[in-house]
């Protein structure tokens, strides 16, 4: 949350010619309610079953995309698996955009469709920092920490990286 992955993934997909899919805007239409909503109405359990069976589609895209996935995605087993079995067999290459914890505070408060952090934004954004980032090293083929980087930056270094990665076929994090 608050890393840029949307700004970013756009700029991505405009450059490479792809379609770009926002996992949280995917999960809102096909629940007809804002993320809030959901939290509010069905809970998180349900949040995260949509969100699976929106990245699970969003990796099957047949011609390719850029997704901008929900920053809790990686928070489920079947989510990892999805991205390193799309990693292996697809090609796909899997970002990771970092930024510290109390960067992301400042960047999310504006924002009012986190409902994970209404109790205690800081305090949250530390402790999913911590539980997330072996998750996220786990499937991540390139990490960016974007905490003092701006967007145009993040893009031409990752535009760079990617073309790397495609010209020389490494799409793994071996």
């Amino acid at each position: 949350m608050g890393t840029g992955k949307s700004t970013v993934a756009r700029t991505l997909a405009t450059h490479f010619g792809l379609e770009c899919l926002d996992t949280d805007k995917l999960v809102e239409a096909r629940a007809g309610k804002p993320v809030r909503q959901i939290f509010a109405d069905d809970g998180e359990d349900v949040f995260r079953d949509i969100e699976s069976d929106v990245l699970a589609v969003c990796l099957r895209t047949p011609h390719g995309a850029v997704i901008a996935g929900a920053g809790g995605v990686v928070v489920r087993e079947e989510n990892r698996e999805l991205l390193n079995t799309a990693r292996r067999d697809a090609g796909t290459i899997v970002v990771w955009l970092h930024a510290q914890p109390e960067v992301l505070s400042v960047r999310t408060a504006k924002g009012s469709h986190r409902p994970l952090l209404d109790d205690d934004r800081e305090g949250t954004l530390v402790r999913m920092s911590q539980e997330r980032a072996p998750m996220y090293s786990a499937v991540a083929d390139i990490v960016v920490d974007v905490s003092d980087r701006s967007q145009e930056s993040v893009c031409a270094l990752l535009i760079d990286a990617i073309d790397e990665a495609i010209k020389y076929g490494d799409t793994s994090n071996e």
